[in-house]
């Protein structure tokens, strides 16, 4: 499965490299990373990671295979 998570504002380098399996962009004042995920442990183990990081996660969403 693939995932997508889109958070407020544009990640630092440093925010960046927090997240090594999720390739990322940034656009119009938000990031979007994007990757596999395996499976749930690993999506709400990503979404904690966001979480204690104080990044605002405005939409996750699988995306089409």
């Amino acid at each position: 499965m693939r995932y997508e998570i889109r958070v407020d504002g544009h990640m630092s380098e440093t925010l960046i490299r927090a997240f090594p399996e999720l390739e990322h962009v940034q656009m119009a004042g938000q990031t979007v990373l994007s990757g596999p995920v395996v499976d749930e442990a690993q999506l709400y183990g990503l979404l904690a990671r966001c979480r204690s990081l104080g990044l605002q996660v405005l939409e996750m969403r699988q995306l089409p295979e």
